[in-house]
């Protein structure tokens, strides 16, 4: 173990590799309810090399590596199921280039949503990305890797989708560039017209390889950006809602949500529509085709458009929205965990349907926001419960819960997002075998020896 240690010291210098205790009880756990595991160290690389020579150490030694973004996930996706390297991304935090005319970006591993934000908005005023509703510190890359979704997911799709291309250390140690990128200095398509060969590593949660490097798509930063507030409280006539609304192909983003508390918002639905546009009468023109499309539910008293004040506004707009952390710590407790099933839209009124009664079978806090995927190819809907994680019971009590909407949620057609260890188990079950067995070969083949973060998408 201390040869490791002084292999790992040599690679990132003594500042940057750790094995005390306090930092393993740290890199072992996250926010969620898996339970915790320790690595046995903790390492910081600067460059993509560094990783490379850590990767082969790892293989050397039959160690397992587990790359960490920020944690933010909840569902111990980074939590060493096996011990080993956890892999901190951290110091790996540049901006290395802005295309301006192809509209693309291209970060390090460890750049944090928040600091790319501020640097198009001081450098870039008038392009964007699209922004995930996670504290500023989640990082680019995670979030691409967990197919994450923001403020630009209801017109573009996934987050993952925005990727224009990778640098990717494999499990063996190879460097390897995915995209345009592997033919040319230019970094504006993951694919097309070659292979797409990014699905290797989206999605797979660090089990195939280690991003060090992400090219993202831009988009324009429109000059005026608004919101409106649609209310009903009628939960089977949401789907509709959201798919005239998603018709006009002309909201930036469709966020639907419930909670009980305070009462008046219990059995009410919120549906908050965003609009953007370069001139007064641009937004004028998009806020009345959003009233025009849903008129009929104003005459037939089933829900309307709501004025928001000023003071009401502002978080709103705020981008990330501070509403998940909010909930979090509704019990005091500082416990907050969600199981978030991508869906048809359609299986909106069932899902909240189970979603108060499970808080009513395990007397739990609640919430809900649900987000429209690509236009209303479907949407992503989250069971969200908050616990104090000062009390074992009620932490026990939402872990039921959690797995009891996983299950309801693969009973109605849903795809569960970001899965932990035991929904990934619950979504292998039903997959197609042969699809299963090919996710097999893949690793197999990627990672010969096993050593990425081990337990995950684990069929055995």
């Amino acid at each position: 173990m201390s040869d490791i240690y002084e292999a790992l010291a040599k690679i990132v210098g003594k500042d940057y590799v750790s094995n005390q205790k306090e930092d393993r009880y740290f890199y072992g756990r996250d926010p969620g309810l898996m339970k915790p595991h320790e690595p046995d160290y903790v390492v910081m690389p600067r460059t993509t090399e560094e990783i490379q020579q850590i990767v082969r150490l790892a293989n050397k030694e039959k160690t397992p590596v587990v790359p960490k973004g920020a944690g933010l996930a909840l569902t111990g996706l980074v939590i060493p199921q096996k011990g080993g390297i956890v892999l901190d991304m951290k110091r790996m935090e540049r901006i290395l280039e802005v295309n301006e005319k192809a509209r693309y970006v291209i970060v390090e591993g460890g750049t944090t949503h928040g600091v790319l934000k501020s640097h198009l908005q001081k450098h870039y005023p008038k392009l964007r990305h699209s922004i995930p509703d996670s504290p500023p510190i989640a990082t680019v890359v995670a979030n691409a890797v967990i197919h994450g979704q923001g403020r630009l997911t209801q017109q573009r799709g996934f987050n993952s989708d925005m990727v224009s291309g990778l640098e990717v250390v494999l499990p063996t140690g190879e460097i390897c560039r995915i995209g345009s990128c592997s033919v040319s200095p230019y970094w504006f398509s993951k694919g097309p017209p070659l292979p797409d060969l990014t699905g290797l590593f989206l999605g797979w949660f660090g089990t195939t390889g280690i991003i060090t490097k992400l090219a993202l798509k831009l988009y324009p930063c429109k000059r005026i950006r608004d919101v409106m507030l649609f209310l009903t409280d009628r939960a089977e006539l949401v789907p509709d809602i959201v798919l005239k609304l998603g018709h006009t192909e002309m909201m930036e983003d469709i966020v639907i949500s419930t909670q009980p508390i305070p009462l008046r918002f219990r059995g009410n639905f919120f549906i908050l529509v965003f609009i953007t546009g370069d001139s007064e009468e641009e937004i004028e023109f998009k806020t009345k085709m959003a009233w025009d499309t849903l008129w009929e539910y104003f005459d037939s008293r089933d829900g309307g458009f709501v004025s928001i004040t000023p003071d009401m506004k502002a978080p709103m707009m705020a981008m990330p929205s501070k509403d998940t952390t909010r909930f979090a710590d509704v019990r005091k407790g500082g416990g907050f965990e969600y199981s978030g099933p991508i869906a048809p839209v359609d299986r909106y009124p069932d899902f909240v349907r189970k979603l108060e009664e499970l808080a009513s079978d395990y007397n739990l806090s609640y919430a809900s926001a649900a987000r429209v995927i690509n236009g209303g190819h479907c949407m992503m809907f989250s069971f969200s419960y908050t616990f104090n994680r000062a009390d074992p019971d009620e932490m026990d009590r939402a872990k039921k819960a959690l797995d009891e909407a996983a299950e309801f949620s693969l009973e109605q057609g849903g795809v569960i997002w970001k899965p932990n260890i035991d929904e990934q188990k619950m979504m292998m079950a039903r997959m197609d075998p042969n699809t299963l067995e090919l996710m097999g070969k893949l690793k197999g083949l990627l990672d010969p020896n096993g050593i990425m973060n081990p337990g995950n998408w684990e069929a055995k």
